[in-house]
Parts: structure tokens; C-alpha cells; sequence
């Protein structure tokens, strides 16, 4: 599957700045020509995170479907798990309805431990499977994680988040206390539970898109 999907730098450069017509130049060269570059709004930067969690997903899905197809036994499906996913004890919210009410520090600090949660299982599942899109999928992990920051950074900016949703927490989630209960899954349940969790994070990005900023494209 290699070459489906763009690069993680690609995808990310520039997601502090926009350097000349296409915006996906590599940040350095705005350091060089700060003339040509321009400060994201709130809106670009939520669309550019939204994007990365689609092709996160997206990688999710193939990762899940390529091991169907190669270790599923005949006339069975291994789509279904028999646990629950390590990150089934997050306080994530029930349905739609209920994301849309809680309040913007709180959904931002959801998308951020789901992310931080799925560092250590992708950085495990490669090693066993030296699977190109299973190091793309925990590059997008982590990528995706410091643009939600960036993301965060600017609505404090702009007053719109009154406690601090930012690099420590995210570090202190993704270092510390670490939920080995992803252990004791088997590889297809991961698969699984990723796919989900993909899911989740891109539908909660898109809703905290529309509450802050509706006017673009909800």
C-alpha cells in the first residue's frame, strides 16, 4: 500500500503557517521568505486537522481490511472483537447530541487522549508486522496530536478555550500513565478498535469545527 497515501510531513507542513499559493510547502521555507507566508486561521487549521484525521482513518480501514484478507480463516469473519478496546473506559461522548453539549476544553481533551492512547499498540503492532502503513498510521498519531495542539493554541488565542489544552497535557497522556490493557488484545482486535477510534476522533474534530466556527462549511 505504500504510496496511497501522502506523507505525514506533507500532509502537516505548514500548520502554523501558510507559505506562498499552495500552502503545503515544509515549514522552513517560510523562515526564509516570511514575506510569502501568512498565519492559518482557525478555520484552516481545523480544516487541515480534519483532513489528516481522514487519511488516518482511512489508513485504519485498509490496515483492518489487508488483515482480513490475509489472516482470516476460511468462511470467517474476524471483524468482530471479543474484549472491549483499551480505550473503552475514556469518558468519550454518547452520540452526537452529546459531544455537541460538552464544552470546547473537554471534547479537545477527548480527541487528545484518544490520540495519546494509540501511541504505544501502533508503535507495538509495527514492530511485530513491519507494516509500512502501520508506521504511517502511529506517524499520523502523533502528527495529528500536535496539530489538535496547534488547534488548541489558537482558540486560547482568540479566547475561546479559558483553560490551558495544550503540550503538557498532551505529553503528560501520551508518556504517563500508560493503559496496558491493549496488551492482552489480539492483533485483529486492535485493527479493530482503531478503526473505531478513528472514527470517533474524526467525527469529534468535525463537531468542534461547527460549534466554533459554523459558518464554514457545516
Amino acid at each position: 500500500m505504500q504510496g496511497k497515501h501522502t506523507s505525514v510531513w506533507v500532509l502537516l507542513a505548514g500548520l502554523t503557517l501558510g507559505c506562498g499559493p499552495s500552502d503545503v510547502a515544509p515549514a522552513p521555507l517560510c523562515g526564509k521568505a516570511p514575506a510569502r507566508c501568512r498565519v492559518l486561521s482557525l478555520a484552516n487549521l481545523f480544516d487541515r486537522v480534519i483532513q489528516h484525521s481522514a487519511r488516518m482513518r482511512a489508513i485504519s480501514e485498509d490496515l483492518h481490511w489487508e488483515f482480513e484478507r490475509h489472516h482470516a480463516p476460511s468462511g470467517n469473519s474476524i471483524g468482530r472483537v471479543s474484549r472491549n478496546c483499551h480505550t473503552s473506559n475514556f469518558l468519550t461522548p454518547n452520540g452526537k447530541e452529546t459531544a455537541q453539549r460538552m464544552a470546547h476544553e473537554e471534547l479537545t481533551r477527548v480527541i487528545l487522549k484518544l490520540l495519546a492512547a494509540w501511541r504505544d499498540p501502533l508503535w507495538h503492532f509495527h514492530q511485530i508486522t513491519a507494516n509500512h502503513s502501520s508506521d504511517q498510521a502511529l506517524d499520523m498519531v502523533q502528527e495529528l496530536g500536535k496539530g489538535v495542539q496547534k488547534v488548541a493554541e489558537k482558540m486560547q488565542t482568540l479566547g475561546l478555550l479559558s483553560n490551558s489544552v495544550g503540550e503538557a497535557s498532551w505529553m503528560e497522556d501520551l508518556l504517563g500513565r500508560e493503559n496496558g490493557e491493549w496488551r492482552l488484545m489480539k492483533e485483529h482486535e486492535l485493527l479493530y478498535c482503531f478503526r473505531r477510534d478513528s472514527d470517533k476522533i474524526q467525527n469529534y474534530l468535525k463537531i468542534l469545527k461547527c460549534r466554533i466556527v459554523p459558518e464554514h462549511s457545516c
